[in-house]
């Protein structure tokens, strides 16, 4: 997708023709794009939300991709999802006629021309580089503001005055609960912390050791922990259990299933990622470990969350979507020390991390 954007995605930006500027009086059909990763899918759910409160008759429906498409299960009032990587879904799109087509994408081209591409009388995007002329209601961004609260802002062309919800907003299905509560067994009736050692880039990786280390260090206290991750992280919880007894589950969860096993701990430990921010979504007390992200527009915001981040000069290093090969062997995340989560993560038991009501 990367690949297509640099190329088709450019020409067209400065191909297509700009679309007139034009409101759509109580629209019909809403089409919003959410390509890319995780996180971005779940932050996206509350504008979402609201726009399906504000139009409680229309038609939302999502193009995602493969990757992310499932977190939008997790959201209530959507019609249909369709995946940006899937050809014949795209062709769906384009025959779908649609009142009005929010994008959310911030860097990228592509979608800004696919949202043209539709023949929308109303289109809303992210105003960052040359793709704002491809929207009839271009939008600033900024990277110092909260992710979440960037999506919200695509909601005011509608008038909606838009606050982040105070409490979860994620839905789980019954089964994934019902999932999770088999494969959670004894731990499922106690006070447990997840952990989530993965990330979709190396540089956000704390490391099998030190998470392995804290889940002993924690064991020794009396309390559990419960590795999460896809079959590509297997390898870590592996080494993680090499060094503490943990209840591995890597490998052996849907995205929805592991929402439902966060959804029943007390507290999330990850570094930077996805899963991250589903514990967002869920309400759920994390410690999040930062350094080459931006943790003033992507960590999560309030008392209930424990933000690691050390401030080295050279960090954040993400720019435009983009995290550059670190000449540092990521010192910025490695320096963050395992006695430091630890006590992220008693404060946070101390203080509101308790065992989730049946």
């Amino acid at each position: 997708m990367k690949w297509l954007d640099r190329w088709l995605g450019r020409l067209a930006a400065e191909l297509l023709p700009a679309p007139a500027r034009q409101a759509v009086n109580n629209p019909a059909s809403f089409l919003v794009i959410r390509p890319g990763g995780i996180g971005d899918a779940v932050l996206l759910i509350p504008a979402l939300q609201l726009l399906r409160s504000r139009f409680p008759q229309a038609r939302i429906d999502i193009l995602a991709e493969k990757r992310n498409g499932a977190i939008f299960r997790l959201c209530s009032g959507i019609n249909e999802i369709f995946l940006y990587d899937r050809f014949g879904d795209l062709l769906r799109v384009f025959q779908g006629r649609y009142d009005v087509v929010i994008d959310s994408e911030q860097w990228h081209r592509l979608s800004a021309a696919v949202a043209r591409l539709t023949g929308a009388a109303m289109s809303v995007g992210f105003a960052t580089s040359d793709r704002n002329r491809l929207f009839t209601h271009p939008q600033p961004y900024s990277h110092d503001d909260y992710e979440l609260d960037s999506f919200l802002s695509l909601l005011s062309p509608f008038g909606i005055v838009a606050e982040r919800p105070s409490g979860p907003f994620l839905e789980l299905p019954a089964a994934a609960k019902a999932r999770a509560k088999d494969l959670l067994g004894d731990y499922y009736g106690q006070r447990f912390v997840v952990v989530f050692p993965g990330a979709s880039i190396a540089e956000r990786r704390w490391g099998a050791e030190k998470y392995g280390d804290l889940a002993a260090r924690l064991q020794r206290q009396g309390i559990p922990v419960v590795v999460i991750g896809g079959p590509e992280d297997r390898m870590e919880a592996e080494r993680i259990a090499a060094r503490a007894t943990v209840l591995d589950l890597t490998g052996l969860t849907s995205l929805v299933e592991s929402a439902a096993v966060i959804d029943r701990a007390a507290v999330l430990v990850s570094g930077d990622s996805g899963v991250l921010h589903v514990g967002v979504g869920l309400a759920k007390p994390s410690v999040s470990l930062f350094g080459p992200g931006i943790a003033k527009k992507w960590a999560p915001k309030g008392n209930k969350h424990v933000v690691l981040d050390h401030g080295l000069p050279c960090s954040p290093c993400t720019r435009f979507g983009y995290t550059p090969p670190c000449p540092r062997n990521m010192q910025c995340i490695q320096e963050i020390g395992v006695v430091e989560v630890e006590r992220g993560v008693q404060r946070l038991l101390e203080t509101g991390g308790g065992l989730k009501e049946v």
